[in-house]
């Protein structure tokens, strides 16, 4: 039974993240079809975001209305405030790509990885082995050294890329301590949660989309090229973030950023194959790298546990030994009480 249900476990996982992978490949293939100028030329990110939380917020509450899933009550003030941070993490994203050079945003969004794992030793008091620590830092020179190339820093970027960081990560591990304080679903959370960023996004999503390209959502020309790849995109975000929360409801946030740069890997040889992007032997090297911490990150994440799992020696013993000081009956006889027996005075 215990192997049944290990083996029911692992095909979850892997379902959880394979479902992540493709789904975000597949959005951003999409949306570099929607917004480049040799696409649609859709340059409103936020927006777009705002339509996609709009869509998930739907997906939820006609799951809720058919009993397909449950709701359980989380404080008012719990979605306001994740909601707020995890809006932020979305425009200062967008601020950070507009501001600093390529090079200068792949380095911050790599620096999510070391600081998810210090927000998490201070919040919940976290620790990690050598094994771990020693993958992670393989993982971010593997992904520095296929994705950073040029890098520019100013003063207003580099503001816009740390609240980024320190929001994206606190965002990440909101989802997992929500979870699991409020004993909720990773779905039934997003079902929440999305409403209230679907429409934040959707009011102040347009404004920041102005001071970022200039233009209105309204001056727009929509086609049926565009209308079908922003429905796309909404459909691919639904699958999207049901899966972030699967996978970091049933990981950690930490593992999310670490295996998650496998999507990395994917957009760049899915670009290199769809796209005609350049793929150096620089790029390829650094995703050799990449994957091979990725590799290392799972092997010690598995020795961690095992390490965590492992009994005490003579554990039992002890507790036995414990117990019958406690009670005053070290002089009966332990057979005889396993069995229910008379014992003798």
């Amino acid at each position: 039974m215990e192997s049944e249900k290990k083996q029911q476990s692992s095909v979850s996982n892997v379902g959880a993240w394979g479902m992540n992978i493709v789904s975000s490949v597949g959005i951003i293939m999409a949306n570099k079809q929607l917004m480049s100028s040799s696409g649609f030329g859709f340059s409103f990110a936020t927006t777009l975001t705002g339509f996609h939380f709009a869509l998930t917020a739907l997906v939820g509450m006609v799951s809720n209305a058919t009993g397909l899933s449950a709701s359980k009550h989380i404080p008012l003030w719990e979605l306001l405030w994740f909601s707020i941070v995890a809006n932020v993490s979305i425009a200062a994203m967008n601020f950070s790509l507009m501001l600093n050079s390529v090079g200068f945003y792949q380095i911050s969004k790599l620096s999510m990885i070391p600081v998810v794992c210090v927000m998490e030793w201070i919040l919940h008091s976290k620790h990690y082995s050598r094994e771990v620590k020693a993958s992670v830092m393989v993982v971010v020179v593997g992904v520095g050294i296929c994705t950073v190339t040029d890098v520019k820093v100013n003063a207003k970027g580099f503001i816009c890329a740390c609240t980024a960081v320190f929001s994206t990560s606190l965002q990440q591990i909101s989802i997992g301590s929500l979870q699991k304080k409020y004993s909720v679903g990773s779905f039934e959370l997003l079902s929440k949660t999305a409403p209230i960023q679907a429409l934040s996004l959707l009011i102040f999503g347009p404004f920041i989309d102005y001071f970022l390209s200039g233009k209105f959502i309204t001056t727009y020309q929509m086609t049926y090229g565009a209308i079908f790849c922003i429905l796309l995109s909404c459909a691919l975000a639904v699958f999207c973030n049901i899966s972030q929360y699967l996978c970091i409801g049933r990981f950690s946030a930490t593992s999310f950023q670490v295996l998650g740069h496998m999507k990395t890997v994917c957009v760049l040889t899915l670009g290199w194959l769809l796209f005609d992007s350049e793929m150096t032997f620089k790029n390829i090297s650094g995703m050799v790298v990449a994957v091979v911490g990725m590799v290392i990150y799972s092997w010690a994440v598995d020795l961690e546990k095992q390490r965590n799992a492992k009994p005490t020696p003579h554990g039992t013993e002890d507790e036995i030994k414990l117990l019958k000081v406690k009670e005053g009956i070290e002089h009966i006889d332990l057979k005889d009480v396993e069995l229910g027996g008379e014992t003798k005075v």
